[in-house]
């Protein structure tokens, strides 16, 4: 399974994907913004997105909207790991259609339980 990381912040990045890579997921990609995430999204294949919100260029919740708005992407499960904690943030993100959210910091664990919880919603529908 291919995981597009989309974080301004390296060390971010590298966080989410040595937890990737705990649980056993090797195929990922990094992108710095959605602008760049989405030139990726849209020159290759990818299984699964988790973004942050808040980046230059073109933010996480624009990446998503993106994404629901383009046919041959638009059934990709994306997981929104942001600072933004406030109920009407995680309201906001998923009126644009995230599947899941995580508010940072977050642990490992947390981070595979919701990575599962989307992927056993998507095989169940």
């Amino acid at each position: 399974m291919r995981f597009l990381v989309v974080d301004d912040s390296p060390t971010m990045r590298r966080i989410v994907i040595n937890a990737l890579k705990t649980f056993g997921i090797n195929d990922i990609v990094e992108a710095e913004d959605g602008q760049d995430a989405l030139a990726k999204l849209n020159s290759s294949k990818f299984e699964f997105v988790i973004t942050d919100w808040n980046m230059p260029v073109m933010t996480g919740l624009e990446l998503t909207k993106a994404i629901r708005s383009t046919d041959s992407i638009k059934h990709l499960p994306i997981l929104m790991v942001t600072t933004r904690g406030l109920k009407e943030d995680i309201v906001e993100a998923l009126k644009a259609k995230v599947n899941n959210y995580v508010v940072k910091p977050f642990t490992p664990q947390v981070l595979k339980e919701k990575i599962d919880a989307i992927l056993k919603a998507i095989q169940g529908s």
